[in-house]
């Protein structure tokens, strides 16, 4: 079946709140719908013309548009929850959601039938566009450097980029503190892809990690495929964690690495702090 644009989703994103509970994650939001919606692999890896994943992007407007009618809410952390009236309702009428929210703000009238590069009410499409840009035009020595200073800043300690060729695709090493009693290390890759990101990769990635370290981490500017991400969490093997592109530009946002905030979320991409890497 085609994925369900902003119609199709507003009821099996309401009725997937309930059953976990009242509140999830976006990546449990979407995996779940998707669960719910029995959609195939290769339809979850569909990609938008601005290169993102077009299932997530469309479940992105539904969840708007149903906070905006006042059944959904989200938290600084991003976790969506049912309001009072969302948890008193198991269903509503699409059409009456939709002329509600474009009564709301009729200058940000959305059609469902618009092209892809329609974005989320929430987001700034230029500020994403431009970054991804920078990060693709930047030397890899620069962008490895950039995974490390993320892993610095998001807590980790000693972090230090290897890169040695013939190295099993390892970049780096980063030890993880936890309590300040226990510490292991992470080791991390660094992927500037374009596109997607398949399951070879982590298996390889796995495989240069044997008696070295028990735990993964593959930061790109990629996409991860749904594959990818099934072998990233295979029961028996080490765990690899991944941070795909939308991530990635996410972290580089709140952590304001090259990305300043200016006035009311006016995000403003430093093109030279890249290049001074």
């Amino acid at each position: 079946m085609p994925i369900p644009k902003l119609d199709g989703l507003f009821n099996p994103l309401l009725q997937t709140l309930h059953k976990l509970g009242g509140s999830a994650s976006n990546s449990e939001l979407v995996d779940e719908v998707a669960k719910f919606l029995a959609l195939s692999d290769q339809e979850l890896d569909e990609q938008t013309s601005r290169g993102q994943p077009r299932f997530a992007y469309w479940l992105a407007w539904a969840r708007s548009y149903l906070k905006i009618y006042g059944l959904i809410t989200n938290s600084e952390r991003g976790i969506w929850s049912l309001t009072p009236t969302g948890i008193e309702t198991e269903s509503v009428d699409p059409v009456s959601v939709k002329r509600f929210v474009r009564n709301r703000n009729k200058t940000n009238d959305i059609d469902q039938d618009q092209d892809d590069s329609t974005e989320d009410p929430a987001e700034d499409p230029e500020w994403r566009d431009a970054l991804l840009r920078v990060l693709l035009d930047i030397e890899p020595a620069q962008f490895e450097r950039l995974c490390q200073r993320i892993l610095r800043e998001s807590g980790f300690v000693q972090v230090e980029v290897t890169g040695r060729s013939g190295d099993g695709g390892i970049d780096g090493v980063g030890v993880v503190e936890l309590g300040g009693l226990l510490t292991f290390p992470v080791l991390f890759q660094c992927k500037r892809y374009r596109d997607s990101v398949g399951p070879n990769v982590v298996r390889d990635f796995r495989g240069a990690m044997v008696g070295r370290s028990d735990r993964g981490l593959i930061l790109t500017t990629g996409l991860f495929t749904q594959e990818a991400q099934r072998e990233a969490r295979r029961d028996g093997a080490p765990p690899v964690d991944l941070v795909d592109r939308e991530r990635l530009l996410d972290k580089l946002k709140e952590l304001r690495l090259g990305v300043r905030t200016e006035m009311v979320e006016e995000v403003v991409v430093e093109e030279d702090w890249f290049q001074a890497l």
